[in-house]
C-alpha cells in the first residue's frame, strides 16, 4: 500500500544557511505549499531579502555559535510556534588537496557540516520527541558516500553526516520523530563554482534538490539520492573490488569533479565567502 501523501500546510520549518542556494530553492518550495518557514543565516540582509519574496521570517543564524543556535531555535518557537521540521542545510565547500588545506579551514568545516549539523539534530530531537512529532532532514552528499579527490575534510564531514543521521533515525524508532538525510550530486549554486561535469555524475540545479526534499517530507523516507540513479551508482561501485571501483569512477571522469577546481579562479569569491562563514568558531580558536 503508498504511503499517504503528509499536508505540509501549516507546518513550522526551519531551514539553516537559507538565504540563497539549496536553502532559499526549499524555502521557496515550502512556502508555496503553505508551510510557515524560518530562514536562519549569517548573512541577515540577504536572509531578509529572500524572506520577504516568500512571507517567511528571517532571523540572524551563526551555526557555529553553539548557544546562539540554541536561542535561534527558541525565537522560532517563540514567534512561529514549535518546530515540525529542520532542516541543517548549511554547509561550505572550500577545495584543496589535504597537504594545501589549512588548519583553520579544517575548523570550519568541522565546525559548519559537522559540529552544527550535530548541535541542531541534537536540538531537534529535544523538542521533537516530547511532542511525539517532528521531522529532521540532514543535508550530505554523494560525498558522503564515497571519497572525492581534492575535498577530504569535505567528505570526512560528508560521512559524518550521513552516519549521524543513520545512528539518530535509529535511537528514534517508534517516538514518531522522522529522520531523512539527503545526499545530491553537485548542484549548480555558488558552491559549485569552478565545477565541470562527469560522465553519470550529472549536476543538478537547486530546485532539484528542493523537490526531492518535499517529497521526503510528504512521504517520508530516510535515503534521498538527487539524482535517485545514484543511489544504483552507489550500490553498483560498492559491489565491485575496490581496484575496479576506483577504475570505474576515474574512467567516469569522476575524481576530476572537484580536484579539477581547486585552484580555479572561478571559485575564488565562494572560496573567500567560505573563509569568513564561521565567526563564532574563529572567535573561539583565537580566545
Amino acid at each position: 500500500m503508498a504511503k499517504r501523501e503528509r499536508s505540509l500546510a501549516g507546518k513550522v520549518v526551519v531551514i539553516t544557511g537559507a538565504a540563497q542556494g539549496i536553502g532559499a530553492s526549499t524555502a521557496t518550495a515550502l512556502s508555496r505549499l503553505g508551510a510557515k518557514v524560518v530562514i536562519g543565516d549569517l548573512d541577515q540582509v540577504l536572509a531578509e531579502k529572500t524572506a520577504a519574496e516568500l512571507g517567511a521570517e528571517a532571523l540572524s543564524l551563526d551555526v557555529t555559535d553553539t548557544k546562539g543556535f540554541t536561542e535561534f531555535l527558541d525565537e522560532v518557537e517563540r514567534r512561529v510556534g514549535p518546530i515540525d521540521v529542520l532542516i541543517n542545510n548549511a554547509g561550505i565547500m572550500p577545495l584543496a588537496p589535504l597537504d594545501e588545506e589549512d588548519d583553520a579551514a579544517t575548523r570550519r568545516l568541522l565546525e559548519i557540516n559537522l559540529h552544527a549539523v550535530i548541535h541542531g539534530t541534537r536540538e531537534a530531537v529535544k523538542r521533537m520527541r516530547p511532542r511525539g512529532t517532528g521531522h529532521i532532514v540532514n543535508i550530505a552528499s554523494m560525498a558522503g558516500k564515497a571519497g572525492f579527490p581534492g575535498a577530504a575534510t569535505y567528505c570526512a564531514t560528508k560521512h559524518a553526516v550521513v552516519g549521524l543521521s543513520e545512528s539518530v533515525h535509529l535511537e528514534l524508532h517508534g517516538t514518531g520523530v522522522l529522520v531523512s538525510c539527503v545526499m545530491p550530486a553537485v548542484v549548480r549554486t555558488e558552491l559549485a563554482s569552478g565545477l565541470g561535469e562527469a560522465k553519470f555524475f550529472k549536476s543538478v540545479q537547486p530546485e532539484d534538490v528542493a523537490q526531492a526534499i518535499v517529497d521526503a517530507l510528504r512521504r517520508p523516507k530516510f535515503d534521498v539520492f538527487v539524482p535517485a540513479s545514484l543511489d544504483a551508482m552507489g550500490r553498483i561501485t560498492r559491489l565491485l573490488p575496490r581496484r575496479l571501483g576506483e577504475g570505474l569512477l576515474r574512467a567516469l571522469g569522476g575524481d576530476k569533479i572537484l580536484s579539477s577546481a581547486t585552484h580555479s579562479s572561478a571559485r575564488a569569491e565562494y572560496e573567500s565567502r567560505a573563509a569568513r562563514s564561521a565567526p563564532a568558531a574563529e572567535k573561539g580558536a583565537d580566545s
